[in-house]
């Protein structure tokens, strides 16, 4: 059995002009200790699945059908604070996520207090472990967010996720606002914890090459629909879907010459209100055929996609 399993979900947003739709049927498993990539462009729904799954999306926007379910049990109806003690979370800016006139020690223990009911004394002594684990020294206990480097913060966010000793967490572009040297450091510590715990992560970015190196199995997603899952190297190495080999071009290679122009997928994501008829890839698409623009093609498991595996 899977350790999260998302089937079918829908996510909806009604609106004067009508309902929009974010996330379209989405399905994956995530297991005991993998890491899986969600990736695509801004607008694809990556971090609306995220929110879907911890249950943070903004009301008026709802789950409108499908099902979550973590370690067999359904907890897309639960409330938010249950869903919070069993699914972390990893924002993409770790400023928002911190209390700025609060101890960064302060938080982890109100985080514990809260989830587990510990004593202030048993709050401390964990706390303390969780920000040793992230490599952060206890002397630093007392000091406030602002004092910390951009990836010291990102350490305490994910401390703070991991307080609660979820059975999965979620990283919303967690090294985005990184150089790229720190970047790799915190992607190898969430890697670490992962395999340390049996954790669970789901990771979110628009970067092939974080998923490469990172990932064990990557879902591709465009305006809110899966287009291709599959095992990463094989999706990195021979991906199968045409959006999945733009991004893919569009990656920057050190083999490639200084001089060289990156690939780009030409146009640009349609809005929610605007949905081509069809695949909605289509419109973008230098392999389209009639068929594209006229039917939505179905997700067999590995791939959204009328183009034969020969095409």
């Amino acid at each position: 059995m899977s350790l999260l399993s998302v089937q079918n979900l829908r996510v909806e947003f009604p609106t004067r002009k009508g309902t929009l739709t974010a996330i379209d049927g989405v399905s994956f498993d995530l297991n005991q200790g993998e890491i899986l990539g969600l990736v695509g462009e801004s607008g694809a729904g990556k971090s609306m699945t995220g929110a879907a799954i911890i249950g943070l999306i903004e009301p008026p926007g709802h789950i409108a059908g499908g099902s979550i379910h973590l370690s067999g049990q359904r907890v897309d109806k639960t409330p938010e604070q249950f869903r919070g003690s069993h699914i972390g979370m990893v924002f993409q800016d770790p400023l928002t996520s911190l209390n700025p006139l609060q101890r960064v020690g302060d938080q982890l223990i109100e985080t514990l207090k809260l989830h587990h009911g510990l004593s202030d004394t048993q709050a401390k002594q964990r706390a303390m472990q969780t920000l040793d684990e992230v490599g952060i020294e206890g002397k630093r206990w007392d000091h406030y967010p602002h004092e910390f480097s951009g990836g010291m913060r990102q350490r305490v966010v994910i401390a703070l996720a991991l307080a609660s000793d979820p059975k999965v967490v979620i990283a919303d572009e967690p090294t985005t606002a990184l150089d790229v040297s720190i970047q790799a450091q915190i992607l190898a510590l969430l890697k670490q914890i992962c395999r340390a715990r049996g954790t669970g992560i789901i990771l979110i970015t628009h970067d092939m090459a974080v998923i490469a190196q990172t990932t064990d199995r990557v879902a591709v997603m465009y305006l809110g629909r899966l287009v291709e899952l599959g095992d990463t190297q094989q999706v990195i190495h021979n991906p199968s879907h045409p959006y999945t080999r733009g991004l893919m071009a569009s990656t920057p290679s050190l083999q490639g010459s200084v001089d060289q122009d990156l690939y780009q997928i030409m146009g640009s994501m349609p809005r929610l209100d605007a949905v081509p008829p069809g695949c909605a890839f289509h419109p973008r698409c230098e392999k389209v055929m009639d068929v594209c623009r006229k039917h939505v093609p179905e997700f067999d498991g590995q791939r959204a996609c009328h183009l034969s595996d020969s095409q």
